[in-house]
């Protein structure tokens, strides 16, 4: 990126060119960082006042497992029976009860033979029994289910709703992380069955089902073996559904979806292999959400908004790129769940935004309209006040909006954003580094766009970003500082009397930033 010539450092090539180049190549990497970091867990379905009525559960050993067991399969009575198999459920909470039921010869056998019994109230102890094995925290445990899970598989077409949820919770805890279970399931059928069940009336289902289908996305082989087949189905125009804003949209049930959208999208191998519609529609209702945001304004810390209010505009008005319009029921979200949902909206998104998935798109999906950077703010703002970790996610979208899009930069200009956008950088160094990301996306816009950002309180911020330790924070600073000297020299005049030379001097002993640092020094005394 930067080279010595005639003892003094300068930018190699076109400068800003290449610096912009090197700032996405690190933005390609940090994404595909973002990817693999999957939020792989497991669900235990269990009802609270059955386990405070039945107590504590007791330690098992082989033998007492052997006589639940036989007492649940050849017991006279039917009490009898369903009593044995709650006894071992109950023990099976425990992790080495788990391992020893594994290992007793024939226990799974018995326990499939009771799963497909005629009897209901046995079928479903027993189903609770692989349940209770589906969490482990032992792989070996959830592959000792093996053999269960084409039973489980076919009785998601049954009739008891609560039955489908158990087993859909059941088969999603052993599918993310066995790839012998996926590899048994995927040519059974498991994701037409899983189609089937997104039509289930019952809600209770559909958030079960959300959460299997998820579990199944995170697989590392839905690239190229699942997603295709999903997208195949009848599963995203449901989906769709699902997510509409509407008096009959489920809290629980959006938030599993929408994870299930941020999946399919940031893990399709090419943006351009998703259908048309699905990323419009998608992005379409991430967009409408973003403009709800101004529900959640507040006067003491929006002073901005007010400048705004006639931007944001009515929000029963159509999507400007969709004429989709936003049903005003959709305001009876609860903060709780406008939280949960904002992390995988917010992904999806800036996933649908990126150069890339532009690029494939033919450029077709675009939000130009400086509403958005508005609503985007007040969830900003929002998030500082009631859930820093989400900020992060905002800011990638906003960094995402405004890498190539000059509309979007003039934006945050005219809405006065840069800072409330400085505000953040103390929040911590991942935000900081995303903000100093922002700003860069807007400095090498050209010289009328460093003309307003300076002057301001652009360059103090700044030296107080110098003084960080994180090499990430202060290479950023140092790219933002060249960008900003390059088309508006009278800054690097006011960075010189702000002691800014001081405050390059300890870091050019840094390996990773002393050809920056010394390349930036040229440019404040020579031009």
């Amino acid at each position: 990126m930067w080279r010595q010539q005639q003892g003094r450092f300068r930018l190699v090539g076109c400068g800003v060119e290449e610096l912009r180049r090197c700032r996405r190549e690190r933005e390609a990497a940090l994404r595909k960082a973002r990817r693999e970091r999957q939020l792989v867990s497991k669900r235990l379905l269990r009802e609270s006042a059955l386990e405070e009525a039945e107590g504590v559960a007791a330690i098992l050993g082989e033998a007492e497992i052997q006589q639940f067991l036989q007492l649940a399969q050849q017991g006279t009575e039917g009490k009898q029976r369903e009593k044995a198999l709650v006894n071992l459920r109950r023990g099976l909470q425990h992790l080495e009860i788990q391992q020893t039921f594994i290992r007793l010869e024939g226990s799974m056998r018995t326990l499939i033979g009771l799963l497909t019994s005629n009897q209901a109230l046995l079928q479903l102890e027993a189903a609770r029994c692989l349940h209770e094995l589906s969490h482990s925290e032992q792989p070996a445990v959830a592959e000792a289910c093996l053999p269960a899970t084409s039973y489980l598989l076919t009785y998601l077409s049954g009739h008891s709703s609560d039955f489908i949820e158990l087993c859909l919770y059941t088969l999603g805890n052993l599918i993310v992380e066995s790839e012998a279970v996926r590899r048994q399931l995927l040519p059974q059928g498991i994701v037409p069955a899983l189609a089937a069940c997104i039509q289930s009336p019952h809600m209770a289902v559909l958030e079960a089902l959300g959460y299997a289908l998820s579990q199944l996305l995170q697989a590392k082989e839905a690239p190229e073996k699942i997603i295709p087949s999903i997208l195949g189905s009848a599963i995203p125009q449901h989906v769709l559904r699902l997510l509409h804003p509407g008096p009959k949209l489920s809290p629980g049930v959006a938030v599993e979806f929408a994870w299930c959208l941020h999946y399919i999208i940031c893990r399709s191998t090419m943006p351009c292999s998703l259908p048309m519609g699905l990323c419009l529609l998608w992005g379409c209702c991430c967009w409408t959400w973003l403009r709800l945001s101004r529900e959640l304004r507040m006067q003491d810390w929006s002073w901005w908004v007010k400048r705004t209010d006639q931007g944001l505009g009515d929000l029963s008005s159509p999507c400007p790129s969709s004429g989709v319009l936003v049903a005003p029921s959709f305001l009876h979200l609860t903060l709780n769940f406008s939280l949960q949902l904002a992390c995988p909206v917010l992904r999806c998104l800036s996933n649908l935004l990126t150069e890339a998935a532009v690029e494939a798109m033919g450029g077709q999906i675009q939000f130009g309209d400086e509403r958005v950077v508005a609503a985007l703010f007040i969830l900003l703002q929002f998030f500082l006040q009631k859930q820093p970790s989400l900020l992060p996610e905002g800011l990638w979208l906003l960094n995402n909006l405004t890498a190539n899009s000059p509309s979007f930069c003039t934006s945050l200009l005219s809405l006065d954003l840069i800072e409330p956008l400085l505000q953040l950088l103390p929040v911590s160094n991942v935000v900081s580094v995303l903000v100093l990301t922002v700003l860069c996306n807007v400095a090498e816009k050209g010289p009328a766009y460093c003309q307003r950002l300076w002057p301001g309180p652009l360059l103090l911020s700044l030296l107080d970003t110098l003084a960080f330790s994180d090499t990430e924070v202060v290479g950023q600073s140092l790219e933002l500082l060249q960008l900003l000297f390059l088309y508006q020299p009278e800054a690097a005049q006011a960075f010189l009397q702000q002691s800014g030379l001081q405050a390059l001097e300890r870091h050019e002993e840094e390996a990773q930033l002393q050809h920056r640092v010394r390349a930036l020094q040229e440019t404040v005394l020579h031009g």
